[in-house]
């Protein structure tokens, strides 16, 4: 792959990192993905005014006190939604409704051991009383046009 004359800002694991003004803090957290413990890096990403927060493969239902703090007000939450080593549904809306994002747009779903695919976005809908989450292509979004919002889903067509 190649960049040109400019050289890729590789961010991996916690730590905290800037790059042409976004900033970028890693929180470690531990997943039970996959069948065995790994380690997982929560991310929240200040770009242009906003928090956005990417919970990875998050498995744990309750972040730690500290890294919930240090993450503030988030205005996009990224949410593992899929089980089979990411959070149930059940546990990702009781995170997302602590959390109290703006926004919640949920990702690594498909199938639910012995479901057919989709049917965790479905039933993460339904947890929430299935009034968000129609599908949209794409999202483009600015700080003022977070004004107003609590918690609402947005599901991006994959």
């Amino acid at each position: 792959m190649t960049h040109g004359d400019r050289k890729p800002f590789l961010i991996s694991g916690p730590g905290e990192y800037e790059i042409k003004k976004v900033f970028i803090k890693g929180f470690q957290s531990v997943s039970e993905y996959g069948g065995s413990e790994r380690i997982n890096t929560v991310y929240s990403i200040m770009l242009e005014g906003m928090n956005l927060v990417f919970l990875g493969a998050l498995s744990s239902k309750k972040l730690n006190a500290d890294v919930k703090e240090a993450l503030g007000d988030i205005d996009i939450l990224f949410l593992p939604i899929g089980g089979n080593g990411a959070l149930n549904t059940t546990d990702a809306h009781a995170l997302s409704v602590d959390l109290e994002p703006k926004i919640v747009i949920p990702m690594h779903y498909g199938e639910i051991e012995g479901d057919e695919k989709g049917k965790a976005l479905d039933k993460f809908l339904k947890e929430d009383g299935g009034e968000n989450g129609k599908p949209i292509d794409k999202l483009t979004i600015k700080k003022k046009d977070l004004e107003g919002k609590e918690g609402e889903i947005i599901v991006l067509k994959t």
